[in-house]
């Protein structure tokens, strides 16, 4: 039996992590016990203090706004303080206060606090992501990602403890208490990866180059990261594809809450189902199909990912509401998002980490999470006015948004064929 699942290719990749890619993969769990049993109620526990969706939205610009900041500095700051201590102090600045603010919550400034908070995010973001990958090696970059998705959406075995919560204690207090648990799991998990990690060798070179230098001289250095970003076609796309799957992502988490709620009538306590549901559709999806996706071959995938995406929200804003078949499409629904959004969170970390030279990774990603939080941050408050007019516009921009992902796939690919034979 060992022999026979050591032969797939995830368990390999799984069973031969060292170092820091160890540390990074095997904690991520973690973020299933703590911050993913709050995401499913996090937009209706806004709601419950009287706000509009309006005021969701804004909300979810305010963290756009922040995360923007934080992700043009993360370069700097992570080159000047290393990998594992950034991530470390500001894994904690960016989840574990938001968490206390959230669980004491009373109203719209409260959560616009947190959302500042969360913003610093991004910088952990490009952290941590240069910890998990300038160590490891270039050909399991798309299996290491796999892992790291995989590892999140096992929350869904956890899902249950929020809803019963819900259902005995009523949504505000268990939310609360959730959240006072995000804290302390969180905090345990953010401590674990600084001791079990160490400073990657990229890390400690950049650390000796930055040492000295001023702020401004260190941001000066973008310069040069921005010239090597609009001479690689492969970095352009791989923002390109951030970009859109970020918003559609983004507007997918706020509203998806508030349509399957207050539109459709799905009770509080069942909530939590439907992302568990989601969650162990990707685990298989990625065992049964992903982990079969070549870094050579990305095209046809991510092609089926914007198109999976895109059924995923037409069959939404179809449910008519809560009986057989409302909980049939919303179901089948599910199943596409989840086979979409895992392609396509794989594919955007991993064309990255392909197309970005090691030395230039921070600086680099640090421009490219700017970009991404830039562009997106108006459509929280965008999804926000869409939704007070009818729940269903948020997902119809979604579709608009994810088809213009499979012109560019299609676009990028083709220019890429056509590189290919002028070299030849």
């Amino acid at each position: 039996m060992r022999q026979f699942l050591l032969k797939h290719p995830l368990i390999r990749t799984l069973v031969e992590l060292r170092g820091n890619t160890r540390a990074a993969v095997y904690t991520e769990p973690m973020w299933g016990l703590s911050m993913q049993l709050c995401l499913p109620y996090a937009s209706v526990f806004m709601l419950s203090f009287g706000m509009s969706d309006r005021e969701v939205g804004l909300i979810a610009s305010i963290y756009m706004f922040s995360q923007t900041i934080f992700a043009f500095l993360s370069g700097a700051i992570i080159d000047k303080y290393g990998r594992r201590f950034s991530t470390m102090l500001f894994d904690f600045l960016a989840w574990s206060v938001p968490c206390l603010i959230w669980a004491s919550s009373q109203g719209f400034w409260f959560f616009a606090i947190a959302a500042l908070f969360n913003g610093m995010q991004k910088i952990p973001t490009v952290s941590w992501d240069c910890l998990l990958v300038e160590d490891a090696p270039k050909d399991k970059i798309t299996h290491i990602y796999s892992w790291v998705i995989i590892a999140a959406n096992m929350s869904a075995l956890f899902a249950p403890i929020a809803s019963i919560l819900v259902s005995r204690l009523t949504l505000v207090p268990a939310i609360r208490i959730l959240y006072i648990n995000a804290f302390v799991v969180m905090t345990l998990k953010i401590f674990l990866l600084y001791y079990f990690s160490t400073e990657t060798g990229v890390g400690k070179i950049r650390m000796a180059a930055v040492k000295g230098m001023t702020w401004g001289q260190m941001l000066a250095g973008y310069k040069g990261a921005v010239k090597r970003i609009l001479q690689s076609p492969g970095t352009i796309f791989a923002i390109v594809v951030s970009v859109l799957v970020e918003i559609a992502a983004m507007i997918n988490m706020t509203f998806w809450q508030i349509i399957a709620s207050r539109r459709i009538g799905v009770p509080d306590t069942l909530l939590p189902i439907f992302p568990m549901l989601k969650s162990i559709l990707a685990i298989v999806l990625f065992f049964a199909l992903l982990s079969r996706i070549k870094q050579s071959r990305l095209k046809l995938p991510m092609l089926g990912g914007f198109l999976s995406a895109i059924i995923s929200a037409v069959v939404l804003v179809l449910v008519p509401g809560t009986g057989f078949w409302g909980y049939a499409l919303l179901c089948l629904s599910l199943s596409f998002e989840a086979l979409g959004f895992s392609i396509l969170s794989t594919m955007r970390e991993s064309l990255v980490a392909i197309h970005v030279l090691p030395e230039d990774r921070s600086r680099i990603m640090a421009l490219l999470q700017t970009t991404v939080m830039l562009v997106s941050m108006p459509f929280g408050y965008i999804g926000g006015v869409l939704s007070d007019i009818n729940r269903a516009l948020p997902f119809t921009l979604n579709m608009v948004l994810l088809g213009l992902g499979i012109l560019a796939t299609l676009a990028f690919f083709r220019g890429e064929h056509k590189r290919r034979v002028t070299a030849h």
